[in-house]
């Protein structure tokens, strides 16, 4: 608002023609009004599950019933605590139609694109964490990220209890809900080969791969992701990586190489165990093996 008042004597004229309409057309001039002063509307969240498309207001979404303002003790993003005002992922899950069975797939502005399990972000069991849509305030943007020039908003999904969530399964700058298939049936090219038995740690190599590099990363061209390189095209990171250098990539990827546009973060051991590091690199090398790309 005071960006708006620093404006009223150059739109004066404009304020008493606006109070004197009428209608569509008194709209149409307070829109006019709020743009040429920088009053932007709240950001949409943008929708698509078994309704159709479908947009939801931010400042709607703030004014919610269920709305309220919630504490985050251990940010993922930030890396501190956070105070925001956000609604239960629960009420815009229901405008979607989600299913257990079904992936919820939230893309972000930058490009990253998680996928969130269907019987994780619907979960409602006691004990159970419970995800949380913060939704950024119109005219009073969050702080910048560590290390960014911009915030975590619009939208931001957060796990005030966060116990057994992983890091990203918290997507920030979150601009579209999307309900999709299972990532290993949408692009069955990510899949290991069949006849690996259920409960392989290749099979949980790929449960991993999917939760936190999919985000990311492509394989074999199947994901969404916009960000970072396909890891098994044109080579695989393990035919070009010493084991412990691959490793050290994982943990600390700085240390092994630095470029100015770098954005992989660090996963230690509170991530990613050693035992499921072992897993995903195990996956990585046993898809270098099935280089292939789906048949549009």
């Amino acid at each position: 608002m005071p960006h708006f008042f620093r404006h009223l004597n150059g739109a004066g004229w404009l304020l008493r023609a606006a109070a004197r309409l009428q209608g569509s057309a008194r709209s149409a001039l307070w829109s006019l009004l709020a743009g040429w002063v920088g009053l932007a509307p709240a950001a949409p969240l943008v929708l698509d599950g078994a309704h159709g498309p479908r947009q939801l207001d931010g400042a709607a979404l703030a004014r919610h019933a269920q709305a309220r303002d919630i504490d985050v003790p251990r940010d993922v993003a930030y890396q501190r605590p956070m105070r925001y005002r956000a609604v239960p992922l629960a009420v815009v899950l229901r405008e979607l139609g989600l299913d257990p069975g079904d992936t919820l797939e939230a893309v972000a502005l930058d490009g990253f694109v998680a996928q969130l399990p269907g019987a994780l972000v619907l979960a409602q069991a006691p004990g159970q964490p419970q995800p949380w849509l913060a939704i950024e305030p119109d005219g009073a943007p969050w702080p910048a990220l560590p290390g960014k020039a911009a915030s975590a908003g619009p939208f931001y999904i957060v796990w005030p209890h966060d116990a057994g969530v992983r890091s990203e399964q918290w997507p920030y700058a979150v601009a579209r809900l999307n309900v999709r298939a299972a990532p290993g049936q949408r692009w069955p090219q990510i899949a290991v080969a069949a006849q690996v038995p259920a409960g392989d740690r290749l099979r949980r190599g790929q449960s991993l791969f999917v939760m936190q590099c999919m985000v990311c990363h492509r394989m074999n061209g199947g994901g969404d992701a916009q960000v970072g390189p396909d890891l098994n095209l044109p080579l695989n990171p393990t035919e070009y990586f010493q084991p412990q250098a691959l490793r050290q990539l994982v943990r600390n990827p700085a240390s092994v190489r630095q470029w100015p546009t770098q954005g992989m973060p660090g996963f230690g051991p509170e991530q990613i165990s050693d035992a499921e590091l072992d897993d995903l690199l195990a996956y990585l090398a046993h898809m270098a093996g099935q280089r292939k790309v789906a048949t549009p």
